[in-house]
């Protein structure tokens, strides 16, 4: 990851976090960051090695009951970290770890503020667009490391996370959605047509404003050249692949090649007659390389989206959930903890999304 973090940081960038921060030998065992406390200050890696896990509450046995029964171990380790891996970046006003990280071995970070980087988030647009593009980046791998460790477990992957909506429309300004609404175009997506095809490039950002997908994944980690070249219909090889997840009014979809990771193992299919607008992806890469505050808000919604997925399947597993109601169900329950961002932000999203759909003349 060391690579990502140079890649994506300026000269100016790294000095700044030189001067600002404090470098700090961590010994063996030395805990971080603890599931479900604030975050203080964000550490870059240096040296050595640090342990990603997740804590079941002792206190709580139904909670543990729960997380056997979800496929999750009380206590697993679910992901390394290694040099240049940066943990810590403030997305929320509160914002709480849905995980524990520790020093697997002797380690040296980087330890910068959280009171001085907020700061210089808000200061400085060129800063905040490089640093939360690295975040987005290294949280999709880390996400991909955790599917892995954890398994595809159906049980966990098909309960709806926190609603994108809220997030995508929330975060961007009005004239960020009157050029969403230039750049793209309304196409139409008949039930059982394809948007994205499992490891296929994705060549446009899709936002759903109507009608329902499915994403659906191959339990097969097989030969994925083989796999985008098969033909979906016809072919005997092709791996079958199981719905995990549904996006609906307001999701968004395709964002992947905006941080040049790995196309997805997954296949985006319309379950219900739907409408997109759908944004090129060579006109979005145009505008997030020329438009410096538009690039801050999509990689900061990018990354507290994906945040949120690692945040989801940590709950879902069990792990952090303190109390289950037998007469309450999984979904209710974690509708009840969005935080205090969604809660505020949520009439400000619905009342963009409404305005971007009677722009185009979407009923």
């Amino acid at each position: 990851m060391s690579s990502v973090i140079l890649k994506e940081l300026s000269n100016q960038d790294i000095d700044w976090m030189l001067a600002t921060g404090e470098r700090v030998e961590v010994l063996p065992g030395t805990v971080l960051v603890e599931q479900g406390q604030s975050l203080n200050a964000l550490y870059i890696l240096l040296e050595g090695a640090l342990t990603v896990t997740l804590n079941q509450e002792s206190a709580d046995p139904l909670g543990r009951a729960f997380a056997v029964l979800e496929g999750g171990i009380p206590g697993r380790e679910v992901a390394h970290l290694e040099k240049g891996e940066i943990i810590g970046v403030p997305l929320f006003e509160n914002n709480l770890s849905s995980t524990t990280v520790y020093a697997r071995k002797k380690s040296v970070v980087l330890m910068v503020p959280n009171a001085k980087l907020i700061q210089k988030l808000h200061q400085d647009l060129e800063f905040a667009a490089h640093l939360y593009r690295a975040f987005a980046v290294m949280l999709a791998n880390r996400l991909q490391q955790m599917m892995k460790e954890l398994g595809r477990s159906t049980s966990v992957l098909s309960k709806p996370q926190l609603r994108e909506a809220l997030i995508i429309f929330g975060e961007l300004h009005d004239s960020d959605i009157d050029w969403l609404i230039a750049a793209g175009q309304i196409q139409v997506f008949p039930t059982g047509s394809i948007l994205i095809r499992s490891g296929r490039p994705t060549e446009a950002l899709y936002i759903l404003l109507d009608g329902t997908v499915a994403l659906n994944a191959s339990d097969d980690d097989g030969n994925v050249l083989a796999h985008a070249f098969s033909n979906l219909e016809y072919s005997k090889s092709q791996p079958l692949e199981r719905e995990f997840g549904r996006l609906s009014r307001g999701d968004m979809v395709g964002e992947t090649p905006f941080i040049e990771v790995q196309p997805e193992a997954v296949t985006v299919k319309a379950v219900k007659d739907s409408r997109v607008l759908s944004i090129p992806k060579w006109r979005l890469s145009a505008k997030l390389l020329h438009d410096v505050g538009f690039a801050v808000r999509f990689y900061r919604v990018l990354a507290i989206i994906l945040a949120d997925k690692q945040t989801s399947l940590v709950q879902r597993l069990g792990y952090g959930r303190l109390t289950y109601s037998s007469d309450q169900s999984l979904d209710d329950s974690f509708a009840n903890e969005l935080n205090n961002y969604s809660l505020t932000q949520m009439g400000l999203a619905g009342a963009r999304f409404d305005w971007m759909l009677k722009r185009i003349r979407i009923e």
